[in-house]
C-alpha cells in the first residue's frame, strides 16, 4: 500500500530549466532505488519509494527543487535520514541542499538539544545579554598554564570556556591533567565572583574513547562538552547528547566541516548544515565562522545559521548560535545588534589584543557585551 506519509527536501539546482528538472528526476531515483526507473515493475516502489517532485521554481540564477520521500525510505534513523537526502547525489556538482523538513517520527524520536538557549541561560545565570566565551590557546601550553589562563577568563566573567579544538592529548598538555586542573582553576574562580563559568572539555577522539572522555570531564566537574563531529562522527555526538549518564550541555566545532558548505552550487547550505543537522545531533550551541573575520561567511550566511539554530524544527530545542573567529571589541556592538541577545559570542585571541590583563580585558568584554 502505497505511503501517505512524507518528509521534504528542499535542493538548488544549477543549469538550464531543462537540465535542472533532469537533475531533479535523478535525484528521486538515485536517492531511493538507484535502479533504472523504466526498469522498476513494481507499481508500489514506483509511486512511493522513488522520490517525488513536489515544485520546481526560480531560485536566483538557479532553480530550487522541492523533492518529497516516503518516511518508510529513512526509517527512524538519523544515518539513513541523512542518507537518503544526500547519500549519492552530494558526489554530484551542481546540487545543494537548502532545507530539510525531517519526518514527525524521527524527529519524535530525537531528542535534540538537551539544553538549548534556556537551558544553558538557566546554567550561567546570563538572561538579558549574549553569552561571552573564549578559547584555551595556543596549542603548546602546558596544564598549568592553559588552567592559569582559565582562571583568568573566569575571574573575568567569560560565562564558557572551550578548549581549542587543537586542544587533545597531548604530550604538552595530557587531557586528564588538563581537565582536572582546568575545571578546579573554574571553579575556584567562579567560588570568588560569584559567577556561574561553564568549562567546556574538547572530547573529540577516535571511536569510543570520546565517550570516556566525556564521563571523565563530567566527573571531574566540567559543566559542559565541545565536539568535533567532522572528526568524531554525528552519530557519536547524538548519542553523548542523548546519554543521561552525561547530561551535560554539548557545543558543536566546525573543524573538518568546511568542505560542506563552502560552495555555491554543491553541498549543503549554511542553513540546513549549521542550524538543522546540528541540532538534529544533539547540539546545544553552535560554533561557527563569523563574517568580516579570516573567514568567507558572508553576512547574509550568517544570518541563515542563526535562523536555522532558533527556527522552528518539529519539538526540538532551539541552539545559541555561537560565532567566532576574527571576533574584536570594536565589533561587539555590531554583533549584538545583528544577532540579537541570543547567541554566544566568542573571542579568542582578540581578547588577547587590548593589553596583558587579560582578567580586565574580559571585564571590558561583557560591559560591551551588556
Amino acid at each position: 500500500m502505497p505511503s501517505k506519509n512524507r518528509f521534504t527536501v528542499v535542493y538548488s539546482l544549477t543549469g538550464s530549466k531543462k537540465e535542472a528538472a533532469e537533475k531533479a528526476k535523478n535525484i528521486c531515483v538515485e536517492q531511493t532505488i538507484e535502479f533504472p526507473y523504466n526498469l522498476v515493475a513494481d507499481k508500489y516502489i514506483r509511486d512511493s519509494i522513488v522520490g517525488r517532485i513536489e515544485s520546481i521554481k526560480t531560485f536566483g540564477k538557479k532553480y530550487s527543487a522541492t523533492i518529497s520521500y516516503a518516511n518508510e525510505t529513512a526509517g527512524v534513523e538519523l544515518t539513513q535520514f541523512l542518507n537518503v537526502v544526500f547519500g549519492n547525489t552530494s558526489i554530484k556538482p551542481g546540487i545543494r541542499v537548502e532545507r530539510m523538513l525531517p519526518p514527525t517520527v524521527l524527529l519524535k524520536k530525537l531528542k535534540g538539544p538537551r539544553f538549548g538557549i534556556s537551558g544553558i541561560r538557566k546554567l550561567t545565570g546570563i538572561y538579558d545579554r549574549p553569552l561571552l566565551c573564549s578559547a584555551l590557546k595556543p596549542m603548546g601550553l602546558s596544564v598549568k598554564e592553559l588552567a592559569g589562563l582559565a582562571y583568568k577568563f573566569a575571574l573575568g566573567g567569560i560565562d564558557i570556556i572551550k578548549d581549542d579544538h587543537g586542544l587533545a592529548d597531548q604530550p604538552f598538555s595530557p587531557f586528564e591533567k588538563r581537565i582536572e586542573a582546568v575545571c578546579k582553576a573554574v571553579n575556584k574562580a567562579n567560588k570568588e565572583t560569584g559567577f556561574k563559568t561553564l568549562y567546556a572539555p574538547n572530547i573529540t577522539a577516535d571511536g569510543l574513547d570520546t565517550f570516556k572522555r566525556a564521563k571523565f570531564a563530567k566527573a571531574s566537574g566540567a559543566k559542559s562538552l565541545i565536539i568535533s563531529p567532522g572528526l568524531a562522527g554525528f552519530e557519536n555526538m547524538r548519542m553523548i547528547a542523548e546519554d543521561d549518564s552525561i547530561g551535560l550541555p554539548l557545543f558543536y566545532h566546525p573543524a573538518f566541516h568546511g568542505s560542506y558548505v563552502v560552495s555555491p552550487d554543491s553541498g549543503i547550505s549554511h542553513y540546513a548544515f549549521f542550524g538543522q543537522l546540528t541540532r538534529l545531533c544533539g547540539a546545544d550551541a553552535v560554533i561557527f565562522p563569523n563574517f568580516g573575520g579570516r573567514f568567507s561567511f558572508s553576512e547574509e550566511q550568517c544570518a541563515h545559521i542563526a535562523s536555522g539554530c532558533r527556527e522552528k524544527l518539529g519539538i526540538l530545542k532551539p541552539a545559541l548560535p555561537g560565532p567566532g573567529g576574527g571576533m574584536t571589541f570594536d565589533r561587539i556592538p555590531y554583533m549584538k545588534k545583528f544577532y540579537g541577545n541570543d547567541a554566544v559570542f566568542l573571542m579568542g585571541g582578540g581578547l588577547f589584543s587590548p593589553g596583558t590583563d587579560i582578567v580586565d580585558n574580559c571585564r571590558k568584554f561583557r560591559v560591551l557585551a551588556g
